[in-house]
């Protein structure tokens, strides 16, 4: 890279559940108390992605003070029919992310698409724009928004907390395509909050005792029939 490709960004929403995908299989839900690193990822993947480049989060800012809520919700059970759950939601929240990206090496069938200047200035104007997917807030009925913002603008609920741990949480998926291992593993680690900033490690930083490979799984491969990523954007640059 040959200019830092950061962005940073505000994201918002009436209410968040941030759980463990590696353990939510029906049942009751409860949301962690910050956004995972993945789900952040998700979130600035449906802003502007492709498969050439991996988004990288490097902090989020919780500006809001945690809160949840609970409801009653009748979800369709795997065997048919539905049955009555509690989830429990954050509610009002906001939090503010500064990230970037990398190329991802494990494409060089992307390597022409490799220009840094184009999809920074695109993931800026997409951020603008509110995204050009959709934004869910770790799951689908919790709608998000996108805004640009300077990273640790304004008054935040935890600036004068000092320190705050939240024990052992999910920290993201180590997908294929990204490590050019066939297979998918799930990563952990120990956050902690300082005057309301969490910084994320890297996912090849994570602690590799706290690494679980989950099941076997190929990297998805692009064709020209499917995919028609490469062309599109094509001749822009930063205006």
């Amino acid at each position: 890279m040959e200019k830092p490709n950061i962005v940073e960004f505000k994201v918002w929403g009436r209410r968040a559940l941030f759980s463990d995908p590696t353990t939510k299989m029906g049942g009751e839900k409860f949301s962690y108390q910050i956004p995972t690193y993945q789900a952040l990822k998700g979130i600035l993947e449906s802003v502007y992605w492709k498969p050439t480049f991996i988004w990288v989060i490097d902090a989020v800012r919780i500006k809001h003070s945690i809160q949840t809520i609970s409801e009653g919700i009748r979800p369709i059970e795997y065997n048919g029919g539905n049955t009555l759950a509690y989830y429990t939601y954050l509610t009002n929240v906001e939090y503010q992310v500064r990230a970037h990206f990398i190329w991802n090496e494990h494409r060089p069938e992307f390597e022409q698409d490799r220009n840094e200047n184009k999809h920074h200035c695109i993931a800026k104007r997409m951020i603008e724009r509110g995204g050009r997917r959709d934004i869910f807030l770790g799951t689908r009925e919790c709608q998000g928004y996108v805004e640009p913002c300077a990273f640790g603008d304004g008054q935040g609920a935890y600036d004068d907390v000092p320190e705050l741990a939240f024990g052992l949480m999910f920290h993201g998926f180590d997908y294929p395509d990204e490590t050019g291992q066939d297979v998918l593993a799930a990563r952990l680690w120990r956050p902690v909050m300082r005057k309301g900033v969490i910084e994320f490690i890297p996912p090849e930083q994570c602690d590799k005792n706290l690494r679980r490979e989950l099941h076997p799984m190929k990297a998805k491969h692009f064709s020209d029939d499917g995919f028609s990523g490469l062309r599109e954007f094509e001749g822009e640059e930063c205006f």
